[in-house]
């Protein structure tokens, strides 16, 4: 190995264990590995004073000021998928969340949708004087979100209500050919290598009636607040189709009706409350309640499942719902970030009554709504749902 491969490292090898007296490499960091090492011990630094007595090795400090540096030095040194990692390990270890009351604060962090569901847990405490701006941090968030999702998810539903319009005669545009062969497999001519086929199978023609209704059934509990921020975007993607008539309902132990605010994403946001308690039967109970014509319903419920009301009464609902023709997905959460803690014995008797509960991802949410359109099995990634048999 080259003198300089060993030097670059052990610089690396020196970033990544911080210093200590103990650390073994020997190498000292000067210039911008030296900010850069600074910046880390900050947030990362040893809590030596758990062993020793001693006190911290490093820290934000109590300033607004201070942090305000830290933030812009990070945003220096890293790329912006490692800010918004620090960043949420800074709220975690070091208190941050509460410094992000004040509005310079505020201008100086990277946002992204973690921060989004930390700054919605602290709207109660935050002053008039933060509430715009934060506001605006969640709006450049939530139109970042739409630019990403709003043109695949449109058009993959599109699609799948087109599909499930079919006509016995369709034009030669609107004929479906796949499901066309498919349907006429037992005319195959084998002599002549062809099917023929005497029943052609069509799109129907895009028309303005409502095709669909959904039912967004949102658990606003603490742990789900990223599910709340994505809920909401689609939420809003889906009110904007003609075809589809859209409800978007949060819930804890009290029920909101948010439908009225699906023209901005951000005031439905705004209009959560997350944290407290968690009663699922009592939402699905209102849901029930709105569903006007079953056979062109889908209710979809996101959540932990865990559930603070009566078990058995939730899980009579579910039944309820799907008998009465309706289509019902259970997703333990809609993020980025895989199955948070959920309750693998509710999980387990959803799967029962045939709606397996999974985590689904932003990208995959419109393959999963298109597939409960067309009543087809549900797109449930290789991980697989929760059911009986899934591992502890």
């Amino acid at each position: 190995m080259t003198e300089d491969a060993t030097g670059e490292r052990l610089r690396r090898w020196r970033l990544v264990l911080g210093g200590d007296t103990a650390d073994g490499t020997g190498h000292t960091l000067s210039g911008q590995d030296a900010a850069i090492d600074g910046a880390l011990t900050a947030l990362y630094g040893r809590d030596d004073n758990l062993a020793t007595g001693r006190e911290r090795a490093g820290g934000l400090g109590a300033s607004a000021p201070s942090v305000a540096r830290w933030l812009g030095d990070i945003r220096t040194y890293f790329p912006t998928s490692v800010v918004q990692v620090m960043q949420r390990d800074a709220i975690d270890r070091l208190g941050l969340g509460t410094l992000l009351l004040e509005p310079e604060m505020l201008e100086a962090v990277e946002a992204d949708v973690h921060l989004v569901g930390t700054l919605l847990s602290l709207t109660k405490a935050m002053p008039e004087t933060t509430r715009e701006t934060a506001r605006e941090v969640v709006r450049k968030v939530v139109e970042d979100l739409e630019k990403r999702l709003a043109t695949r998810t449109r058009a993959t539903l599109t699609g799948a209500l087109d599909r499930g319009a079919r006509v016995r005669r369709p034009r030669h545009g609107d004929i479906d050919w796949n499901r066309t062969v498919a349907a006429n497999l037992r005319h195959y001519l084998p002599e002549h290598g062809t099917v023929v086929p005497e029943r052609l199978v069509g799109y129907g023609r895009a028309s303005r009636a409502v095709k669909k209704e959904v039912v967004l059934c949102v658990d606003q509990s603490g742990s789900m607040a990223s599910s709340v921020v994505y809920a909401s975007v689609f939420g809003a993607v889906l009110a904007s189709m003609r075809a589809v008539a859209t409800r978007l309902v949060v819930f804890d132990t009290e029920v909101a009706d948010l439908t009225e605010c699906l023209d901005d994403p951000v005031d439905v946001l705004f209009a959560t409350r997350l944290g407290g308690g968690t009663d699922i039967n009592r939402a699905l109970a209102y849901c029930q309640s709105r569903i006007t014509r079953p056979a062109d319903t889908i209710v979809v419920l996101i959540s932990d499942l865990y559930e603070g009301g009566i078990p058995d009464e939730m899980l009579k609902r579910v039944g309820a719902i799907k008998a009465s023709g309706a289509q019902f997905v259970s997703l333990l959460a809609l993020s980025d970030e895989g199955a948070p803690a959920y309750d693998r014995e509710h999980a387990a008797a959803l799967a029962v009554l045939g709606a397996p509960a999974f985590a689904c991802t932003p990208d995959l949410f419109p393959e999963v709504m298109a597939a409960a359109i067309e009543k087809r099995p549900l797109p449930i990634p290789d991980a697989g749902a929760a059911g009986p048999d899934s591992p502890p």
